[in-house]
């Protein structure tokens, strides 16, 4: 990524953050990603690190329109996905997304309560609702409305050992 683009992306997200009440601490890390694809408009995240101890993290989150999530998994981390403001598509799989599996249903916690889901299928998340994923269920995720806020709250994280595409 351009250091123009980085500049702009984060200006971007430090401006909705704003915007919708979001105070970060004071030196929060910042990450900002097209997850190595060279594409940030389709395939791009803002995360800002508001805790990293070595029992949980906090991530706050944003993406605008067009922005995808791929898909992915993670070996060890439990985590709940927060739509904080907007909506936010959200596509489960229990395991090794398979296609001839599209639509089998599975448990899954969303707001606390387990629901019945279809693997493969959008679950839309509105503002202030959560879904908890555990260690190999993949996931992708995408906003539906004009900028989402994103919360994570997670088991301790490992970008380099636990996180597979």
């Amino acid at each position: 990524m351009k250091r123009s683009e980085i500049n702009a992306a984060y200006s971007e997200a430090l401006a909705c953050f704003e915007r919708h009440g979001w105070a970060l601490p004071p030196d929060p890390r910042w990450d900002i990603t097209d997850f190595g694809l060279g594409d940030f408009s389709h395939f791009g995240l803002i995360l800002v690190n508001l805790a990293d101890e070595p029992e949980y993290c906090e991530k706050l989150m944003y993406a605008r329109p067009g922005q995808t999530t791929p898909m992915h998994a993670h070996r060890r981390k439990k985590e709940d996905i927060i739509c904080r403001h907007g909506q936010l598509s959200i596509e489960i799989w229990p395991a090794l997304p398979d296609e001839r599996k599209r639509g089998e249903p599975f448990l899954l916690q969303r707001n606390g309560v387990p629901v019945r889901v279809r693997a493969g299928e959008p679950l839309l998340l509105e503002a202030g609702e959560r879904v908890t994923l555990v260690p190999g269920q993949y996931h992708a995720f995408f906003p539906t409305s004009e900028e989402c806020v994103i919360g994570e709250v997670s088991t301790a994280n490992d970008d380099a050992h636990d996180n597979f595409f």
